[in-house]
């Protein structure tokens, strides 16, 4: 090789840097911020990203900070549901968790992105946070609206039997989603009482469960990338081909980030 072509030769390309936001639990009187390893290790394996977790519990001053370091948003699911106030609401299950410092991070959070125009990936949870970010609302009881199913999972099943695949989920035709997983329809498990009821602005319903409740949902007039579903993914992805897609579609957007940056820097250079 001659020295001209080491000269061009362009910087090999890092691994992309995601955020994922833990939340709070409370364990024999001490509060904890955690995150699971089964959305971890998705984002690792199948995306190549590098998972920087990012704590929720001491307020937005930093948010910046994190976001500089950032290539891509992954919000994922949690056991605790958004406070209603935040969408209009009273509380309707006042039983449930709630989990406010993730709320009134994740939800600034959110906003921050879209503006540097980040990837955003959302899962459960994550979706309906995007969704509330966006000006919209939720069902706070799937099971109590009618004409909709009871998509929860019996806390008294063993976890595989919770997190197997119970219901189909109809692709909009025509859209990438469509296109990356070559299909109409997947089977899809179902761990959630609650659900999009309207959207936020700007969002789009990209599939469906069998009684119609919005299970993934996109942006494109919003972000390169803003997609989340409703379902678990993340659930022993290595096993299934859909989610190694949907993880990998992820990954790739967040490389599509890096080159940007990259590029951004060497003109400024």
């Amino acid at each position: 090789m001659s020295n001209s072509n080491i000269g061009n030769k362009q910087p090999s390309l890092r691994k992309p840097v995601v955020l994922m936001t833990m939340g709070s639990q409370e364990r024999k009187g001490h509060d904890y911020q955690v995150m699971t390893h089964k959305y971890i290790t998705p984002l690792v394996d199948f995306a190549d990203c590098v998972p920087v977790l990012v704590p929720t519990c001491c307020g937005i001053e930093d948010l910046e900070t994190y976001l500089d370091m950032a290539d891509g948003v992954y919000l994922t699911g949690a056991g605790s549901n958004i406070d209603p106030t935040l969408y209009g609401q009273e509380n309707e299950t006042p039983g449930k968790g709630q989990d406010k410092n993730r709320d009134l991070f994740d939800i600034p959070l959110v906003k921050a992105a879209l503006k540097r125009g980040l990837p955003i990936f959302g899962i459960c949870r994550g979706m309906q946070e995007i969704n509330v970010a966006l000006g919209g609302d939720i069902y706070q009881k799937v099971y109590a609206e009618p004409g909709f199913n009871d998509h929860r999972e019996n806390p008294e099943d063993p976890v595989d039997v919770q997190y197997a695949q119970v219901h189909g989920v109809k692709i909009k035709a025509g859209s990438w989603l469509r296109e990356t997983l070559g299909t109409d329809e997947i089977r899809v498990n179902s761990l959630h009482g609650q659900g999009l009821r309207n959207l936020g602005a700007g969002i789009e319903p990209i599939a469906v469960a069998e009684d119609g409740l919005v299970e993934a949902i996109h942006a494109p007039s919003l972000s390169p990338f803003l997609f989340a579903v409703q379902w678990h993914p993340e659930w022993q992805a290595a096993k299934n081909p859909d989610s190694i897609k949907i993880f990998q579609a992820f990954g790739d957007a967040c490389r599509a980030q890096v080159r940007k940056s990259q590029i951004k820097r060497q003109q400024a250079a």
